[in-house]
């Protein structure tokens, strides 16, 4: 019997374009043009979200940390996020001193939970920080109305969001600050890398001095931090990439949705399931599509990841809740984050992959659907 071939999670989408910019920067980015690219890809960046600063940085998770950090954010202080998140958004809170607060999830787009935001604020809260999962959006609305209201500013983790909208507005450019991730895995890439953004000019000074070792961009002495920072840079060469990349957003997001409406539609026999959620007044980049299997049904993910590895077919699990970490003991678990992590499935979604790739993909659900 022949072997499958291997159906790889994801990679990204690398033409000529990105191979001569980085090219260029490798041979010429030196010396006096040692941020010419960088330079070009924050105020592209900023152009394309919407917002009138960017800041190119090693990784979302350094975005979160200086914009936090820059924030004041300490011991003391408590910061509200979903139970169900990569530990990215939880370990700025952490390495500041301050208290994570977690909070459920709602069921349908497996993001916060305004109501349970507003049950968990005390007089310490500092900031809500909504992310956007697998391009899924959260309430941004009932987030900000939330946040007006108690004067806490709402932070967006937009990691995962490239191409997601509510009401008009990217992701990312409608609180304080957004951070986003330029991952191998994600729909955009610079290898790895990220991007601080805000409306915010204050705030984008002092993260941009934060970003660089603690150097005001103002001071005269070379060598001089005005403050403790961090190295949270992103390369002229990763920068190059980027650039090049955002020159193809377009096509890289139309590509991500396709692929998400073709294993609905060839799921569609399953009305049981459920997949990313578009409500109304939403768009998303549909970065990671993801099975829900249904509650009453046998099949669990662990079965189904099995199923898919015998197949030869590379998924991966939902985020587990970070409530169920070892440091994180004594946090509730929410009810949805935890019961969703045991039914729901990441589907490989590369930028090439065929029709019969995903038909195979969605094949392996439905016969395991029925084999339980």
């Amino acid at each position: 019997m022949t072997a499958l071939s291997r159906i790889i999670l994801s990679r990204p989408s690398i033409t000529e374009l990105e191979v001569s910019l980085a090219e260029d920067a490798a041979r010429n980015g030196w010396g006096e043009h040692c941020y010419d690219y960088i330079l070009r890809f924050e105020k592209a960046f900023a152009a394309h979200v919407g917002v009138r600063h960017a800041i190119a940085t090693s990784s979302c998770t350094g975005a979160l940390h200086m914009g936090l950090a820059a924030l004041e954010i300490g011991e003391g202080d408590e910061v509200i996020l979903a139970d169900t998140n990569w530990v990215a958004t939880l370990a700025p809170v952490l390495h500041l001193g301050a208290t994570p607060v977690l909070v459920d999830i709602l069921e349908d787009t497996w993001c916060i939970d305004p109501q349970a935001v507003r049950a968990a604020i005390t007089p310490r809260t500092r900031a809500i920080v909504a992310v956007h999962l697998y391009g899924n959006l959260c309430d941004m609305d009932a987030l900000l109305a939330i946040g007006r209201e108690h004067g806490i500013p709402v932070i967006e983790d937009a990691a995962e969001a490239i191409g997601s909208s509510h009401r008009g507005r990217t992701a990312g450019s409608m609180g304080l600050f957004g951070g986003f991730s330029f991952h191998g895995s994600k729909t955009m890439t610079t290898g790895e890398g990220g991007m601080f953004v805000t409306d915010d000019s204050d705030l984008y000074e002092k993260v941009l001095t934060l970003s660089n070792h603690g150097r005001s961009r103002r001071q005269t002495r070379q060598f001089w931090p005005d403050e403790l920072g961090f190295k949270y840079k992103m390369s002229n060469l990763q920068a190059a990439l980027g650039y090049a990349q955002l020159q193809r957003v377009g096509e890289l997001i139309a590509r991500k949705r396709a692929i998400l409406e073709t294993y609905r539609q060839a799921l569609a026999s399953e009305p049981a399931l459920r997949m990313n959620p578009e409500l109304p007044g939403t768009v998303i980049g549909a970065w990671m599509p993801t099975v829900v299997l249904p509650d009453s049904h046998r099949l669990t993910a662990t079965s189904l990841l099995r199923s898919f590895k015998e197949n030869n077919i590379d998924a991966r699990p939902f985020f587990y809740p970070l409530s169920m970490l070892p440091w994180m003991q004594g946090h509730p678990c929410g009810r949805n984050a935890l019961r969703i992590a045991e039914r729901a499935v990441n589907l490989p979604s590369y930028h090439d992959m065929t029709e019969g790739d995903i038909a195979r993909v969605a094949g392996v659900v439905r016969e395991a659907l029925h084999a339980v």
